[in-house]
């Protein structure tokens, strides 16, 4: 078995259609809300990423086929006054589970944040996506507070 792992390039055609067919494969599970992602959306999802100068992505292959993806973004810590990595989205396609696919994507991000002197790199899980909090406590990650008093972070959005 042949597992590499990449920075994307949004502008390759092949890599392209990779990240929105795994993006989709994140969709279509549960965890991703169950729905497919609209044609426009995996058409030009590589193009518009790669107009954000502080986005990238990873992709592993396993033998030639897209395994998993890592969407992040580059973001700044007021508090430590360093940037930040986020993790938007993270896939390992149902047949490729198993294999420690999310840890070596993981361990790319973090070199990558280590290389752009970066304080944390931060993401958010359901509660219930009790596989992936695993993986994630397994690479390090833990819940964020201030003061245990006040309780852990809380992740909140409003759709527009």
């Amino acid at each position: 078995m042949n597992v590499e792992v990449v920075i994307a390039d949004y502008l390759n055609e092949k890599q392209a259609v990779d990240l929105g067919y795994l993006l989709e494969q994140y969709a279509l599970d549960p965890m991703g809300g169950g729905e497919p992602l609209a044609d426009f959306v995996k058409d030009n999802l590589a193009i518009a990423l790669s107009k954000i100068p502080h986005a990238f992505s990873i992709i592993c292959y396993v033998d030639g086929k897209p395994a998993g993806l890592i969407n992040c973004f580059e973001n700044f810590s007021t508090f430590q006054c360093k940037p930040l990595i986020n993790i938007h989205d993270i896939v390992v396609s149902q047949r490729f589970r198993g294999l420690g696919i999310s840890q070596l994507m993981l361990a790319k991000v973090e070199a990558l944040a280590i290389e752009k002197g970066c304080c944390k790199i931060t993401l958010e899980v359901l509660e219930g996506n009790e596989v992936a909090r695993k993986s994630y406590i397994k690479f390090g990650f833990a819940g964020y507070e201030l003061d245990p008093q006040m309780g852990k972070a809380l992740f909140w959005q409003k759709t527009i």
